[in-house]
This record gives structure tokens, sequence and C-alpha cells, in this order.
């Protein structure tokens, strides 16, 4: 089997029919094949079938963008050297340098631009094309590793993940999947299961349930076809809880409207929802306009409603207590006129009339010195 990525169920499937099953790899700058694998059904641990390890008189080095080799696990650029490679491109100079380079170590190499990755058996785990990576709220991600962790979950049996930009401002990651459950208990479990294996802004802000995934008329995935998600609902009934305080409520307000998502709860992560540093800049700049003394960073560092709501509330009390205090410091009265201040004069403070007497005793005597 070779030309695209073997998946598991297929390879199930194809052991069935024939004595033998063999994965081979390879792109056409290595005269074709590259790499061999012997699937065995008691080896189909993954959802995706390994490439294996290179064939006679062919090396495979898995590099970072240093040029330096990565550890077992860790997603690097698959390189190719041997005497299978071909000479360049012909009458395109330039490409052929950028493609075919020369390593310091291990000598010539063709680029193939594909993200691979070494089992703990030293066999090599194809992830995705290099191109497929993306960036988003300043992360690089490989949507070949979501898509891969998501063809192993059960109830998954195929899964692309893109990003979706339906909105100028606005990009989010996006699952589509097909499986055998319903839109609300998968997007519930897989959730739950990718946020166990991957971090915070990795995981999908929404799963779309399809019967099948669209193709292109060469058998591919057709990108264009995936319907827009419904981002008005991103959360499961059972998981919302509404906003209990006049500050959650203005907040929920605020990242309703500006991440278009109905339906808030206060536990509901920023990230998660769509947030990105542009968007947090939209919701600082209305919660500062009703009041809500916040910056970017307080909602990078407390990623829910109820989070950021303590933090607004403290910053409320505190410029408030500071307000007081400048309007008295600003404002000292002569030591006659001081006893015809009582604390109805500083309601804010909320300072009973001892205390305000023993604030003006302190000013009075600071004052004389």
């Amino acid at each position: 089997c070779g030309g695209e990525a073997l998946p598991r169920d297929l390879a199930e499937e194809l052991l069935t029919k024939g004595a033998a099953l063999w994965n081979l790899y390879g792109p056409t700058e290595s005269t074709i094949w590259s790499t061999v694998y012997q699937v065995e059904a008691a080896k189909l641990v993954k959802a995706q079938v390994p490439i294996g390890c290179p064939i006679a008189n062919t090396q495979v080095y898995l590099l970072d963008s240093w040029g330096q080799p990565v550890p077992i696990g860790i997603p690097g650029e698959l390189h190719i050297g041997g005497a299978g490679l071909a000479r360049g491109y012909l009458h395109r100079p330039e490409l052929s340098q950028q493609k075919f380079i020369h390593h310091q170590v291990a000598g010539r190499l063709y680029k193939t631009g594909d993200l691979a990755r070494y089992l703990p058996n030293g066999t090599i785990e194809y992830i995705d094309r290099i191109d497929h990576q993306v960036k988003l709220r300043g992360f690089r991600i490989e949507l070949g590793e979501i898509e891969s962790l998501l063809r192993q979950h059960p109830a998954v049996e195929q899964a692309v993940v893109i990003v979706r930009q339906d909105e100028p401002t606005n990009k989010r990651l996006v699952a589509y999947i097909v499986g055998q459950a319903s839109l609300e208990d998968m997007t519930h479990k897989l959730h739950g299961f990718l946020k166990k294996k991957l971090p915070n802004y990795m995981v999908p802000s929404a799963f779309v349930m399809l019967e099948a995934l669209p193709l292109t008329p060469n058998g591919k995935v057709d990108h264009r076809a995936l319907p827009v998600p419904d981002f008005t609902k991103l959360r499961p009934e059972d998981t919302f809880v509404p906003p209990r305080t006049p500050v959650e409520q203005v907040l929920s307000e605020i990242w309703t409207q500006v991440l278009g998502v109905e339906r808030i709860g206060i536990h509901d992560n920023f990230f998660e929802l769509g947030g990105d540093s542009f968007v947090s800049i939209q919701i600082i700049y209305k919660a500062n306009q009703v009041g809500l003394p916040l910056i970017p960073k307080q909602l990078f560092d407390n990623q829910t409603i109820a989070e950021l709501a303590v933090v607004a509330n403290t910053l409320q009390t505190l410029q408030a207590e500071q307000e007081v205090n400048t309007e008295m410091v600003s404002f000292i009265p002569p030591s006659n006129e001081a006893k015809n201040y009582t604390s109805s004069n500083f309601p804010q403070a909320q300072i009973n009339q001892k205390d305000l007497d023993k604030i003006f005793n302190k000013i009075k005597r600071s004052s004389k010195r």
C-alpha cells in the first residue's frame, strides 16, 4: 500500500483479503519508496499504520528546524538520503537547491516536507505535511497530531481538524468527526479525551459530526466543503453554569457579544471558546467602558468569567479606596473645620466617625511638622 497514509480500519480490511500487507512510504524524489513496514493485525494499536524503517541503501533522518535530530516521540521533518535520491528538478536549479540540501553530518539529503516521529520500537510514524502546520494564538499547532489522537478514540472513525476564520478577527480550531454517537455526546467526550493529552490551545473549540467527509474528485478531503459549525452552542447543557453576580453577568454579556457564542458559562475557558490576544483586547476595552478596570494580562491569567470577576471586584474596591484617599489628601481642612466632617461626607470609604477623626488628627499632626 502506498500513496496516502494507511488508516487502521483499511489495514484491518486488507489483512482479511490477502496473505501479507506491506505499507511503503517515499516521494518521487527518492525513487518512489524509502521506508517499509509489514502490517500485522496484532500490532495495529494506533489509528494510523507506521511507515516503518528505511529500505536498503536508504537513510532517513528526522530533524528539527536547526537540522538537529529529534528525540523519540518528538515530531521532526523527514529527510531522506542514500542511493535512491534524484539529482534534482529538471531546469529548476533554485528549487533543487532548496529541497536537496547538504547536511554537515548526513551529507546530501532530500527535505520531504513531511512531519514524522520515531516510535519507541524504532519505527517511524508519519504525522502530516509540514504545510499542514498552523499558527494560532501565538502557538504552532500540528493539525495532524490532533487528528491522529482523535482517531484513537473508539467512537471516531474519521477525523479532520482545520482552522476556521469565518469572522475576520476570530480564528478557531474545528474538528470534523465521522463517528458513532450524537453530537452532544461526542463533543463532551472528545473534549475531555483531548484535554488529557493536549495543551488547551490544541483542543478544538467545536466538534462537528458528519455522516461522511466531503471528498474532491481525486479522493482527498475537500476542506472547502466542510460546513460552518454552530459556534453559538459550544458546550453541553450539563456543563453550563450561569452568572451569579452583577459583575459575572456583565462579563458574560461582553464575552457573548465579542466571541459570538451563546450561553457562556462562568467556568468556560476563554481560549477554548475561540479567544486569542486580539479578542482579549476587545473584551478588555468593553469591560473598561462599563467601569471594570481590567487589563489583557489579567484575562490571560484568569481565563474564566468566574476567575476574572473576582479580579474585577478586587480592582473596583481598590480603585474606590484610592479615589477616597486621594480626595481626603487633596483636601486637608483646617483643624478648626475638621470636626465638622462626618463619615457621611465619604460614603465610598465605608468608615465610621471614630476612624475618620483619627485620620484627621493624623493629618493635623503631620501638617504641624
